[in-house]
C-alpha cells in the first residue's frame, strides 16, 4: 500500500475541492500536491542522496506555484482561502 490511497485523495478533494469527485479545481490540485510535497520532503530528510525524489520533489513545488500563481490571478478571494486553508505562508 502507497502513502496516498484513493480515500486519502478523496478526504482532501472533499475538503478542499467543491466535492470529493471534485479532481480538477485549482483548490483541490494544490492541496493534493502539497499533500505530496510534505511526503516527499520527510523522505528527502531521511535520503539526502535520493536525486530521482529530490526531482520531482522540485517539479511538485513548480507545479503548485504554477497553480497558485494562476489562482491568484483569476480569483483572489479564492487564492487566500486555499493559502490560509493549507497554512503554505509565513
Amino acid at each position: 500500500m502507497g502513502y496516498l490511497e484513493s480515500d486519502k485523495k478523496q478526504e482532501l478533494f472533499a475538503n478542499y475541492g467543491k466535492s470529493n469527485t471534485d479532481t480538477g479545481s485549482a483548490e483541490s490540485q494544490i492541496a493534493l500536491f502539497s499533500y505530496r510535497i510534505s511526503h516527499l520532503t520527510e523522505h528527502m530528510k531521511q535520503n539526502k542522496h535520493d536525486y530521482g525524489t529530490q526531482r520531482s520533489l522540485l517539479r511538485l513545488v513548480g507545479k503548485r506555484r504554477r497553480l497558485l500563481d494562476y489562482l491568484k490571478k483569476v480569483d483572489i478571494e479564492r487564492y487566500r482561502a486555499i493559502i490560509k486553508a493549507l497554512n503554505l505562508r509565513k
